[in-house]
Parts: structure tokens; C-alpha cells; sequence
């Protein structure tokens, strides 16, 4: 028997008039969403006006409704839906609650009011069927009007994929308790401290800060009767002295990369107690007045060292910023310390692999920076992959391949393997891949073609000129840096690393340029610099007086392509412009 969806208007009267017509009404585990028929906040854009909506779970439904009409913060709702079925239970509606909040946080029409106090992707008995059930609950409130996207459309975008309402896997949750422990220690302390989070790529470093910061600002106001449950993951510090040692917390979120930025205040934007404006560059950090109390650093290893920057006015900025705040233009001085010296807590997240520029943080001092986390017991390992479903094993796989062989190293030392539910596929014609990510895109969406930055981007000075010819081939760049994958024609570009670090594909096309080739005979893995164009990742620094060697390099341009090749959840397609390259590829990745 399906679910029956119940709705009713969220009044009173009709309350408790409803609450006569069936005992299920007040004595079993049901789920509801509360929400309001037009937006009415004011202060929004015209075009971003949210429709409020909540989303609970109960097994007295309509005294729960009674808490919540006495709540103030919930009298612009008007109409409640209950779903009730016979075969639930407490296990089922917790994660039916769960799946319809990340859902309508991510639809792109609403502003959640549910706070952020613990979401975990728990199993149970009979789940699977249950999640069959629940694809029909989603269908059914789409049909109504509440649901304005399909599932797989919401899926895919990037506000589901950095929702603060993202389930948290058992080692993310066990590092979240741990450092809101000791950050609420250091506070009670009065003192400050660094904690570090590491982990390979599809750990969800970054779902882990945004859930903690929504978190934290939750924890901060206090939560109304009606909205707080003492079972959830993270109850306990929603009571006792934990508020307000959050009273009045400066906190804010740094993000290198530009794409990402964009994306991330896109969440915050549509998420109640979250504000863009706490999504911050480093260099906004160095100029600001004040200082935060605590700053979450999404890709810390991509924060600069003293190093040309990308324009002529960043440059200009860096000396002054070290003489704000240090008294000296110090060029030992990095963005990491511009972080530390202009907040007293600090979360840094970290993969020492994903360096992709000379002027990134250098590798010793990552090391460094994870070695002192781990002597202070500061130091937390994501270890649970969350992207690729060929799992963990794959990413560390696909790292030891690009690092090896090389000159003096053993070769056969990486043993090939396949990855059972994962499409890995070679290809040696460019033109055949790209009709493949073409069909996958049309079956899943977020198929697309990313590469090594082995072309010049002629493009950005001819909009008609192609960037990447190969085979008969004519591709061009990204046309747009920001929220590139979802935009009109990325289907026909390709990505470059600086544009999907950090985002979630389906299927990714990676095409490895002439900049890492393999020589047959020597069994070697090496760099051409003469095919390489991101100026910025081959630079030297001569402000530094450091200059990067080909074996440097060619560990940067390793670094892309184990980023590039670990983006697709579903599979990734791999074609090297390099015939002996080619020959190397087809040994490890052929599925």
C-alpha cells in the first residue's frame, strides 16, 4: 500500500479536527512538512524570494502541530502534510525526515528552518525497500507542488552537493564531536588552537565545514522547544553552557579557489543563519577590520605563499598585508599566517596531494602543518569516500600511478586492477570519448570533458578560436570560471583544473595533454615543459629566490590529473595525447 499524504491547514481548528479522524493522528510515527503557500520575507530579491519550509518527524502528530503553532518563528506556514504509512517506524521516519531536508535544502525554492543538530546516514532493517517508498513520497509531494525539481536534477546541483543538511558519514561525525569538544574547551579556556582535517579527495572535506558551521550558528541561538530533539547526533551541545560560549562568535569560511567561493555563497545565501558574506578570500581576511573568532579554511593547501600573483593588484596587496599585520613586509610570511594572525581558532582542511601551483603552500610546510596537529592530538583523517564508487582503494590507485614509475624507481610496482561498478575506461580516439561523455550525460547529466592545461587558451583573446585540436577535434576552454559545470554549452568545453577542483561530476572525460608523457623504452613517467601553459604552475619564485625542478613540476602536474581523474562518481573515460602515455594508461586503466 502506498503512502498516504495528508494535508491539512496549519490552523488550529483544523488541527485538532483532524486529529479526531484516524488514532494514527496522534499515536504513530509519521513524517510532515510544514511550509507556506507564497514567500513572504522581506529584504530578498525579487528573484530569490524562499518559500519557509520545515520538515519533522513525530509519533504524536498533532501535538507536534500544536508546539509548532505556538511557535512565533513558524506563523508564516501555512499548510501542514503528514505522510503516514503502516509499515513505519522510528528508524524509517528519521531518515525519511533526513532525505526530505537535504532535498528541499538543495530544490533551490526554499529556506530550510530544520537546524543542523545531526543528520547520519544510519542503517536499519528493510532500508533499502524503504528508500523505494521514499522516491514515491518525494513523487507524490512534487505532484503537489512542494518539490518544483525532479530528484536527479536536484542531485546534481551544487547545492545538494554542499548542503549543510548532507548526512555525515561515522568518521566525519566522530571528527566533528571531537573538535567542537575541544573548540568549546579553548573557549572555555580562553585560548586559541588549530585544528587540522585531512583527507583524499571525496572525503567531503568541504561538506564537513559547511555542516559545521551551520552547526555552530545553530548551537549559537537558542533553539525553540518545538525544534530541538534530544536524540539527534550533536543534542548535547545544544543545552547546558555550550550557547553561550557561542554568543556573539565572529565566524567565517575561506575558500582559495573562485569557482568554489561562488558556489559555496549560493548555499549560504538560501540557508537560514548562513550569510555569503562569511565566504571569504585570504586576501579579504589580510584587509579586514577586526578578527574572527573561529575561520574554517576549505583547500588550506591551496592557500599562497609569497609568490607572483594572478594580477598585478593582488601583488601590490600581499606587502601590504604582511605590513598590516606584522609590522614588516616578511616574504616568509603566507596566507596561512595572514588566517592565524586575524582569528583565534582556526579548521584547516587539507590534502597535501592536491597542490596543484608552485604558489601554493609548499609541501614542507603541509607536512609540517600536519605533523604539529597530530603531536597536539589536533589532527582528524577522513577516510570514507562519498564520491567515487569504485571507493577509497581507487584514489590511492589512481595516485601511485601518476607517481610512478620514474627515474631510479622500481617498475611494476603498482600492480594493475579493476574496480568492479565502476566505468574506467581508455580511449584513443578524442572524438569517441567526447560522444561518450555526450551519452552519459544524457543519462545521468554531469558528464563532462576536463584536461591538463596543456593548450594555450586562445579563446579568452578570440571567442571563435579553438584551444584544444586533437584527432579532428576542436574544443575550446571553459567560457565561464564560475559554476561552470552547470552552465549553458559546458557539455561541449572542457574544464580546466582551476574550475572542477573541488566539485562532483558523474562521469569525467579526462584528456592528458603532452605535458606528462611516458617514455617505452626508459619505463618513465616525465614532464615536457614546452607543453605546459598554466604560466602560474611552472613559475619560479623569484621573490623567494626558489626555482622548480622538472621532478617539482612534474609532481604539480601529477596533482592535476589525480584531481581530474577522481571527479566522476559514476566512472571516468581517460584518452593521453601522448602515444606512449597512452600505452601506460592502457595498463592501469582499462576496467
Amino acid at each position: 500500500m502506498p503512502s498516504d499524504i495528508v494535508r491539512v491547514p496549519f490552523a488550529r481548528e483544523a488541527v485538532n479536527l483532524w486529529a479526531l479522524t484516524d488514532a494514527r493522528h496522534v499515536d504513530w510515527p509519521v513524517v510532515y512538512v510544514l511550509d507556506q503557500s507564497r514567500p513572504q520575507r522581506s529584504g530578498q530579491h525579487p528573484q530569490e524570494r524562499l518559500r519557509d519550509i520545515y520538515v519533522g518527524e513525530t509519533r504524536n502528530a498533532a501535538g507536534r502541530m500544536r508546539q509548532h503553532l505556538a511557535n512565533p518563528d513558524k506563523r508564516q506556514l501555512d499548510t501542514v502534510r503528514v505522510v503516514v504509512d503502516e509499515t513505519f517506524n522510528k528508524s524509517a521516519c528519521l531518515d525519511l525526515e533526513s532525505r526530505l531536508v537535504q532535498l528541499l535544502s538543495a530544490d533551490g525554492a526554499y529556506s530550510v528552518l530544520n537546524r543542523n543538530d545531526g543528520i547520519t546516514s544510519a542503517n536499519y532493517y528493510d532500508r533499502e525497500r524503504y528508500r523505494g517508498v521514499f522516491t514515491d513520497v518525494v513523487q507524490q509531494l512534487r505532484s503537489e507542488g512542494v518539490f518544483t525539481r525532479p530528484i536527479p536534477e536536484i542531485e546534481n546541483s551544487d547545492l545538494f552537493k554542499l548542503s549543510p543538511f548532507k548526512a555525515l558519514t561515522q568518521d566525519q561525525a566522530a571528527a566533528l564531536e571531537d573538535i567542537l569538544e575541544g573548540l568549546f574547551t579553548d573557549l572555555r579556556d580562553e585560548r586559541g588552537d588549530t585544528s587540522v582535517i585531512q583527507g583524499h579527495p571525496g572525503t567531503g572535506k568541504t561538506v564537513v565545514a559547511i555542516y559545521l558551521l551551520k552547526l555552530l550558528v545553530d548551537i549559537g541561538s537558542a533553539p525553540p522547544a518545538d525544534d530541538f530533539d534530544g536524540d539527534s547526533l550533536f543534542a548535547d551541545f545544544f543545552l547546558g553552557e555550550y550557547p553561550a560560549l557561542l554568543a556573539g562568535l565572529r565566524v567565517g569560511m575561506v575558500v582559495p579557489q573562485q569557482s568554489l567561493r561562488e558556489s559555496i555563497k549560493r548555499v549560504f545565501r538560501k540557508t537560514p543563519g548562513l550569510d555569503p558574506a562569511m565566504v571569504l578570500t585570504p586576501f579579504e581576511v589580510g584587509q579586514a577590520d577586526g578578527e574572527w573568532d573561529l575561520l574554517l579554511v576549505d583547500e588550506a593547501h591551496r592557500l599562497n605563499q609569497r609568490a607572483n600573483q594572478s594580477t598585478g593588484v593582488l601583488n601590490a596587496k600581499f606587502p601590504v598585508i604582511n605590513e598590516r599585520l606584522f609590522g614588516a613586509d616578511d616574504l616568509a610570511k603566507t596566507q596561512l599566517d595572514w588566517i592565524r594572525a586575524k582569528s583565534r581558532h582556526q579548521i584547516l582542511l587539507v590534502d597535501e596531494a592536491q597542490s596543484v601551483r608552485p604558489a601554493d603552500l609548499s609541501k614542507e610546510s603541509v607536512v609540517a602543518l600536519l605533523e604539529d596537529a597530530r603531536a597536539r592530538r589536533r589532527h582528524y583523517r577522513l577516510s570514507t569516500q562519498m564520491r567515487v564508487k569504485a571507493g577509497a582503494d581507487y584514489v590511492g590507485y589512481v595516485r601511485d600511478v601518476l607517481r610512478v614509475p620514474r627515474s631510479g624507481h622500481v617498475a611494476g610496482s603498482v600492480l594493475p586492477r579493476s574496480f568492479e561498478g565502476y566505468d574506467l575506461r581508455v580511449f584513443d580516439d578524442l572524438g569517441k570519448m567526447h560522444a561518450e561523455i555526450r551519452a552519459r550525460d544524457a543519462e545521468h547529466g554531469l558528464a563532462r570533458l576536463v584536461a591538463g592545461y596543456a593548450w594555450k587558451w586562445a579563446s579568452k583573446k578570440d571567442p571563435e578560436a579553438a584551444d584544444i585540436e586533437v584527432d579532428g577535434v576542436a574544443l575550446q576552454w571553459n567560457r565561464t570560471s564560475k559554476d561552470w559545470i552547470a552552465s549553458k554549452g559546458a557539455l561541449e568545453e572542457v574544464g580546466s583544473i582551476h574550475t572542477v577542483q573541488g566539485y562532483d561530476l558523474n562521469y569525467a572525460g579526462v584528456i592528458i595533454g603532452g605535458d606528462l608523457r611516458y617514455d617505452v623504452e626508459r619505463n618513465e613517467l616525465f614532464v615536457d615543459r614546452a607543453s605546459y601553459f598554466d604560466t602560474k604552475g611552472a613559475e619560479n619564485n623569484k621573490q623567494l629566490g626558489r626555482s622548480y625542478t622538472d621532478a617539482e613540476l612534474r609532481e604539480f602536474i601529477s596533482n592535476i590529473y589525480g584531481v581530474l581523474l577522481t571527479r566522476g562518481i559514476r566512472g571516468a573515460y581517460v584518452y593521453a595525447v601522448d602515444p606512449g602515455m597512452r600505452v601506460y594508461i592502457e595498463r592501469y586503466f582499462s576496467a
